[in-house]
């Protein structure tokens, strides 16, 4: 299993750069988790492209039709966020040196993924990235040329 962060979640719905990468990994996973706060950023995600005219609300719509569908039909292991969790996180980012910068959300991810047994977070979020070594996962960022 793997974990994607909302943004991944994202490419693989929406023709945005780098889509094809990221959905090649999606399709070679064993299984794809996420915390349950990605659902709420996903559809924050297709609401900004809405807003920006990049998508349609019938192209909305449609998105969330098969979103929906691919969570029916297993494709999304959706972790929970709990109290437990929470305050996982919220000691991980005090230990944290302060020149690192981690948003709350990305704390939250890299704790959940970390508390579900999960090596490695893809994700292009640079915060995420860099931090990912305090949450003791590795950060893959699958959009970036390593060769």
């Amino acid at each position: 299993m793997i974990y994607f962060d909302a943004a991944y979640i994202a490419k693989c719905y929406l023709n945005e750069p780098g889509a094809d990468r990221v959905r090649e990994v999606a399709y070679g996973a064993m299984g794809i988790a996420s915390c349950e706060l990605a659902r709420l950023e996903f559809a924050s995600i297709l609401k900004r492209h809405v807003r920006e005219h990049d998508v349609t609300r019938r192209e909305m719509t449609a998105i969330l039709k098969e979103f929906k569908d691919d969570e029916k039909n297993g494709v999304w292991r959706w972790l929970s966020v709990t109290s437990e969790l929470l305050e996982k996180a919220r000691k991980a980012v005090l230990d944290i040196p302060s020149s690192v910068f981690v948003r709350s959300g990305d704390a939250l991810h890299l704790a959940c993924a970390e508390e579900h047994g999960c090596d490695e977070v893809y994700t292009n979020n640079r915060h995420m990235l860099e931090a990912a070594r305090y949450f003791h996962v590795t950060g893959v960022n699958v959009l970036v040329d390593n060769g």
